[in-house]
């Protein structure tokens, strides 16, 4: 059993959170909702008064925040967590930040840090089932192994740090674009008269073939699991898309690199954010699609 503090416990850290209690750790979580601590003691954590006192005492200590800033205040700054931590615990952030922000904190913060942006979902947050894309010391990701798999299925050392959040940024750079063309797809087989079961039959087995379209495809029917059967309620919402598809586009920019679909990405998500999207999931995209194809 490790002792785990664990400061940020919202619709993905709460669940986390959860697991690791689960798997019979002792976990002292710390959120600025009320509401997200009363659930973190209903699950059978303790309560932490502060970030610096979740952090204090810990063999491991996990942040799960909405941006760069909020990570650097955490750990660095007001937050304090890293001076509270003992010089054996390990840090881990599974926030989805700036590559720039993950190599700063993880360079001042004095202790082992390894940047582990996740995918997967509240739904893989909840089933224990998401991916870890990991960067940071050989020594300290063999460590945190363990307390990763607790929450996911699937850990991946990409390298050193900052190399986690390079790769979450490639990732959904990459979902974001197949979801456009799988949806596109689907206005386009409507168009046609062709019907959504026929076409998910055929894509799924050949060339078409995504994690887009087989395990959360656009529209209702082919797919139970996916949120195109609960109206799209997230899942992974549209807002958090558009913020990836941002940092996928600063970190190509610093790189050099030339991203043209990522870039029209971004611009289709942040068109649908401005209409009022930000709590749909990134599959309602199919929405707008239909409504500029004249629908």
């Amino acid at each position: 059993m490790a002792r785990i503090g664990f400061v940020g416990l919202g619709n993905m850290g709460g669940p986390m959170a959860r697991n690791l209690l689960k798997a019979g750790h002792a976990v002292t979580g710390f959120d600025l909702s009320s509401e997200a601590l009363a659930a973190h003691a209903a699950a059978g954590g303790a309560r932490a008064g502060s970030a610096a006192e979740a952090a204090t005492g810990a063999d491991f200590v996990v942040t799960m925040l909405p941006a760069g800033r909020h990570v650097r205040d955490a750990w660095l700054g007001a937050g304090a967590m890293a001076a509270a931590t003992a010089p054996s615990a390990i840090l881990i952030d599974c926030s989805t930040i700036d590559v720039a922000t993950a190599r700063e904190v993880a360079g001042a913060a004095g202790r082992p840090m390894l940047d582990a942006p996740v995918s997967g979902g509240t739904m893989g947050a909840e089933g224990a089932t998401l991916t870890f894309m990991v960067g940071g010391p050989d020594d300290a990701y063999a460590a945190a192994t363990s307390i990763l798999s607790a929450m996911g299925r699937s850990i991946v050392h990409c390298g050193g740090a900052g190399a986690g959040q390079a790769a979450k940024a490639c990732n959904n750079m990459m979902l974001a674009a197949n979801m456009i063309i799988t949806a596109e797809a689907f206005v386009l087989a409507e168009k046609l008269g062709l019907t959504h079961q026929a076409l998910f039959d055929v894509a799924s087995k050949s060339s078409g073939q995504s994690w887009a379209l087989t395990s959360y495809c656009p529209v209702p029917g082919p797919v139970p699991a996916s949120p195109a059967n609960r109206d799209y309620k997230p899942g992974f919402a549209t807002a958090l898309m558009a913020k990836d598809l941002g940092l996928a586009q600063d970190a190509a920019t610093t790189a050099g690199a030339v991203t043209p679909l990522g870039a029209e990405a971004l611009a289709l998500y942040r068109r649908f954010l401005e209409a009022g999207n930000g709590d749909v999931d990134f599959s309602g995209i199919i929405g707008m699609l239909r409504g500029l194809a004249g629908r």
